[in-house]
């Protein structure tokens, strides 16, 4: 949320985000990685480095962040080493249409939802509980 919060085009450093949010500088690093592999956010070295979102916030949805980091395919799976259900399975067919209904839900649910959104929720959050605004310069 730090880097969707910050204007736009505007580089943090890992050190300054890494308080920020409370969580190891070398975790951090893994994760900006691999969102920057991902293309979600870019980097640059140096001196006046540092990271930013590769696109605006309102252009990236929690599902394209979740699907990222955890895949969801919870209707066709199978557990690892079990047989696939026999086509007169009436029961694994109705469980697996269950599962795909609940998947689509979510992922619709998700899909509503861009990181501008969330910091716009956590912004008023803030205000609701009269905490203070917390800038990264």
């Amino acid at each position: 949320m730090t880097l969707a919060e910050a204007p736009e085009h505007t580089l943090l450093r890992i050190q300054a985000i890494a308080e920020q949010q409370r969580i190891p500088k070398r975790f951090l690093e893994q994760i900006l990685n691999d969102l920057r592999s991902a293309g979600f956010v870019e980097s640059r070295r140096g001196v006046s480095g540092g990271y930013r979102l590769a696109r605006p916030a309102n252009s990236i949805s929690v599902r394209d962040v979740v699907e990222h980091f955890e895949p969801l395919s919870l209707a066709g799976a199978t557990a690892v080493g079990s047989t696939p259900p026999a086509p007169d399975a009436p029961e694994e067919a109705v469980l697996r249409s269950v599962w795909a209904q609940a998947q689509a839900a979510m992922l619709a649910s998700l899909e509503k939802w861009s990181l501008a959104n969330l910091c716009e929720q956590a912004r008023e959050l803030r205000r609701l509980r009269g905490d203070p605004m917390d800038f990264v310069i």
